[in-house]
């Protein structure tokens, strides 16, 4: 961890403009109601205005808006998020394995590793795999045969990447007859994925990943599916096969998008909510239905079941309304 910094070293390092002295020193980040003194803390939303009074941070980082709501020194950002997770890096390096190989981890022979990768304990690594400069396989992780990996991966515990896609055919008995899944999964630079997410090759085609995408923990991505550059899903999300994911995109916990369908870029998925037809256009889609006690919550969605013979009922009256007038 670096030695303690000045708000003016800091925004020497990272912009942004300090208000208040330059020379208070903080060692450490904190949030708004537990940091201390020699922390500094961040306000993103104005709506927090009230624990900042009550903060007892020794500086704060800011947006220009929310300047005026303290006079504890301050470093004014357009972007405080952002900003502050920046400073936390500063504050706390990324910590990664040492580089090479555990002495437990199995590693394919004609696997092909880049400088300076890290691969740990309990690892196993397939035939024909490549794997790029500077990435960090954590321990438990499994990268099934011709998978590749882009440079700077970062891969968590028990992840599983190139397991077989739920590819079946049933026959005139009824019985499932397994399609091989002959496709791999190609994953492009700066890709994180969380711990125990499970990524299936493709069916014929690859599973892609490109660039800067983020995965949490316990993500299940279907065979064929594209997931574009630089979109974040949170946990306990699932993508069903050949689903077509945009760029830049947010799919919140517990998503679920059917197969097939197609993502614009700059698409913002709520929590729990069910995708079960192509987005075109950029935007935030919910579908959540609230919950409530349960004969209330029984009650609205038998309700909701009868909309549409209700709204026909509704027609047939406009319809004789219409007539008789």
């Amino acid at each position: 961890m670096p030695g303690p910094l000045t708000l003016g070293q800091i925004a020497a390092r990272l912009g942004g403009r300090v208000v208040g002295d330059p020379n208070t020193t903080v060692r450490q980040v904190g949030s708004l109601e537990q940091a201390g003194a020699g922390e500094i803390t961040f306000l993103s939303n104005a709506k927090h205005k009230a624990k900042l009074a009550e903060t007892r941070a020794s500086a704060v980082v800011l947006a220009p808006e929310s300047e005026g709501l303290t006079a504890l020194p301050r470093i004014v950002s357009d972007a405080p998020y952002l900003y502050f997770a920046r400073l936390s890096q500063l504050f706390n390096p990324l910590t990664v394995q040492p580089e090479g190989v555990h002495p437990s981890a199995v590693v394919s022979p004609t696997a092909r590793l880049g400088a300076r990768v890290s691969i740990g304990a309990g690892c196993v690594i397939g035939d024909e795999v490549s794997i790029g400069d500077d990435s960090c396989l954590y321990p438990r992780v499994v990268v099934y045969p011709r998978c590749s990996l882009g440079r700077r991966a970062i891969v968590h515990s028990g992840a599983v990447i190139g397991a077989d896609g739920f590819g079946l055919a049933q026959d005139e008995a009824g019985r499932w007859v397994k399609i091989p899944q002959i496709g791999a999964v190609r994953i492009g630079d700066d890709v994180e994925i969380g711990a125990n997410t499970t990524i299936d090759r493709g069916a014929i085609d690859d599973t892609v990943i490109e660039e800067g995408v983020k995965l949490d923990n316990q993500i299940q991505i279907g065979h064929n599916v594209r997931v574009g550059a630089h979109t974040a899903m949170a946990g306990f999300a699932g993508v069903a096969g050949s689903a077509d994911i945009g760029r830049h995109c947010t799919i919140g916990a517990a998503s679920v998008i059917l197969g097939h369908l197609s993502i614009a870029d700059h698409v913002h998925v709520s929590a729990a909510t069910v995708i079960s037809r192509s987005i075109r256009k950029p935007g935030t889609y919910t579908g959540m239905f609230p919950f409530d006690d349960h004969e209330s919550w029984t009650r609205n969605t038998a309700l909701i079941r009868r909309l549409a013979d209700l709204a026909e009922r509704l027609r047939a009256l406009e319809r004789k309304e219409k007539k008789n007038g």
